[in-house]
């Protein structure tokens, strides 16, 4: 829920500023040829916004990926020694989020924990790099469709 509420105004001002760039010529066309306004927003204004919204809420996921500090703020910090069982328990089993697992490590002083450290801050660059890549192919592929 703390990061829901720390990427929520990013994919709002996103999303505005997607629907404010599509041209008012547009929608003034399609209510002209007798669309309904309703008609005019879902197949007119979303399809030309929707590279933006995509982006901009690819973006607001990857940065919550590697967020820690407010996690940690709200007290969070818990170090999580087993992989939680494969239960049907979903959000009520125990688990830890990746970031605060990798501060917990880096914290120790064996190496083995700075190893771990290491292979878990892979991980989480690789997800970046494949949500930042999957925004630009998403841009990409709805610009083309829609220019």
């Amino acid at each position: 829920m703390t990061l829901a509420l720390l990427i929520l105004p990013i994919i709002i001002v996103a999303t505005r500023e997607a629907l404010r760039a599509v041209s008012g010529s547009l929608r003034q066309g399609g209510l002209a040829l007798g669309a309904t306004r309703w008609q005019v927003i879902r197949e007119l204004v979303l399809p030309q916004a929707m590279p933006g919204i995509l982006t901009g809420t690819i973006l607001a996921l990857s940065r919550a990926i590697g967020e820690t500090a407010p996690l940690i703020t709200i007290g969070a910090l818990t170090f999580i020694a087993f992989l939680p069982p494969l239960s049907l328990e979903g959000l009520q089993s125990d688990f830890t989020v990746l970031p605060i697992q990798i501060y917990n490590w880096v914290s120790r002083a064996q190496p083995e924990f700075h190893t771990n450290a290491a292979a878990g801050i892979i991980v989480l660059m690789v997800l970046l790099l494949a949500m930042n890549t999957l925004a630009v192919l998403l841009r990409n592929t709805f610009q083309k469709g829609y220019l």
